[in-house]
């Protein structure tokens, strides 16, 4: 149970005290009947209806195809974040990007207010991929995917997992196809940097078994469906 006024805080109704107006008008119901209480208990199954409108769920899975330029974060003096690309009805609902993209990186971000989701898909223990396709100053050798498989270690000694590294004869040798499965800053392009190649664009094209939709165009979203979201946690094998 919960309170009414929280409930529909949550949910993006509006702030703790525009929500309790609207309370006290008279604008919101419970399974048909108008409350006015603003500390009236809500259940989790109740329906709540705002001026004759469906309250939305309290949590948002959204997939966002961030462009270069932006910065993942829900704040920034400088620079514009990914929250600002959300419509309007987003940015209230408390959401925050699960995990993060360079800002010049692009492709795959997803955006939630669901802080136990985000810390299961990004804990190094759940071995959920993130799947990227590097263009590179360089080939691709077989030395490199060696030792992407390995394990790179940085100079100062940081070991990252083992990756896996794969070429798209279609994408030419220039391009690498890797999967990480940890969340290091700047992992990609420094486990390329330690082999001799740099990263001159960066996408992630994939997180599990959770692909960009190829019909978003860049700097839009859309909302997961439940079978999207598990499509996450499928078939993590390592």
């Amino acid at each position: 149970m919960e309170r009414l006024d929280k409930y529909l805080a949550s949910r993006g109704t509006g702030s703790r005290r525009e929500v309790q107006k609207l309370i006290k008008s008279g604008a919101v119901s419970i399974d048909g009947a108008v409350c006015k209480l603003t500390d009236a208990k809500v259940r989790a199954d109740a329906a709540v209806t705002v001026n004759g409108q469906a309250v939305g769920e309290k949590y948002v899975y959204l997939m966002l195809n961030k462009p270069a330029g932006v910065v993942s974060a829900t704040t920034d003096k400088r620079d514009r974040t990914v929250i600002d690309l959300l419509p309007a009805g987003y940015r209230r609902r408390g959401l925050f990007p699960a995990g993060r993209l360079d800002k010049d990186t692009e492709g795959l971000l997803i955006l939630t207010n669901d802080g136990d989701f985000a810390h299961r898909m990004l804990s190094p223990k759940k071995h959920v991929g993130k799947t990227y396709v590097a263009q590179l100053d360089g080939a691709v050798t077989q030395e490199i995917r060696t030792r992407f498989a390995q394990g790179i270690v940085f100079a100062d000694g940081t070991k990252c997992l083992p990756a896996q590294l794969e070429t798209d004869a279609e994408k030419g040798e220039n391009t690498g196809i890797v999967t990480i499965y940890e969340g290091k800053f700047h992992q990609v392009k420094k486990m390329f940097a330690t082999c001799g190649r740099k990263v001159v664009h960066l996408q992630r094209i994939s997180i599990g078994n959770l692909y960009l939709d190829s019909n978003l165009p860049i700097g839009q979203c859309k909302s997961l469906t439940f079978l999207e979201i598990e499509q996450i946690f499928i078939g993590n094998i390592h």
